[in-house]
């Protein structure tokens, strides 16, 4: 992209581990590969490196003949500056660097953060077009978005992380652009109706008072851990003329579903000049 147009910039972020951020990031990564855009990834947890290993693995089966779509990527791992001042210009400096790169030369971008509140994660959030954020289906994901009263699930007000999501969207407003936040369920389980019910009322409430939509995503799989070793996703299952099983192709589904579900713009979709609304 050379003519002024820019990637348009996905971020999946919460606070919590264990979501399934890496995950999902991975098969939206392969959905828009599919659809023909140029996917790059960044993986700003730099300890785990999740996402990145997931894509290592993608890229030695292509190495060892396998045919499937790698994307660009690359992992920003936090400063080891002492200087508290001094590493957070390292990590501006590196992030902004990469990220510029990216979004000049390619149609998306996703970022995946850490389960953890950083700066470069504030970064990330800072410039996000989509955010999207993964939870399981309980109300303990659900205080990483609100407090919740326990007696009659009233809510008591936004969580650090909504007030933090609320801050780069002003910010974002400033200068003219949008973030939109999309929450996404994942591991809804098919048991424990009450429980499902209640989740889904508060999160009706919540997406209308905080400024959310809400998103179905993946189910629990052992497929997806096993798929893992591989850098397969369930986008690559069946290319060998294997017969699918009925789970497998109800997880495709999902993931159709959940890249239908962002509404990305057009490739060729005009943005604004690249700037953070965490600096």
């Amino acid at each position: 992209m050379t003519d002024g147009r820019r990637a348009h910039i996905i971020v999946l972020g919460n606070e919590k581990g264990g979501s399934g951020k890496s995950t999902s990031a991975m098969h939206l990564v392969v959905a828009l590969l599919e659809q023909g855009r140029r996917v790059a990834t960044i993986d700003l947890d730099g300890r785990q490196r999740t996402l990145t290993r997931y894509l290592e693995n993608r890229a030695r089966a292509v190495a060892e003949g396998a045919n499937l779509l790698v994307p660009s990527f690359a992992v920003i791992t936090r400063s080891e500056i002492p200087d508290f001042q001094e590493a957070q210009a390292d990590e501006r400096a590196r992030f902004l660097s990469v990220l510029e790169d990216y979004v000049n030369n390619h149609d998306v971008v996703i970022i995946d953060c850490p389960g953890s509140d950083s700066f470069l994660s504030r970064l990330a959030h800072g410039c996000a077009d989509t955010l999207l954020t993964p939870m399981n289906d309980s109300f303990i994901d659900l205080d990483l978005i609100a407090r919740v009263d326990p007696a009659d699930h009233t809510i008591l007000g936004p969580s650090l992380y909504s007030e933090l999501v609320w801050e780069m969207r002003k910010r974002r407003a400033r200068t003219g652009g949008t973030v939109d936040w999309l929450v996404m369920r994942n591991r809804v389980g098919h048991l424990d109706a009450r429980n499902k019910r209640r989740v889904s009322e508060v999160l009706a409430r919540l997406a209308k008072r905080i400024g959310f939509r809400v998103v179905a995503g993946l189910s629990e799989r052992v497929t997806y851990r096993e798929l893992f070793l591989q850098g397969l996703t369930m986008l690559d299952l069946g290319r060998t003329g294997s017969t699918l099983t009925m789970s497998e192709v109800a997880a495709r589904q999902e993931v159709r579903t959940l890249v239908a579900s962002l509404e990305l713009p057009p490739v060729d979709r005009a943005a604004a000049p690249l700037t953070s609304a965490a600096e």
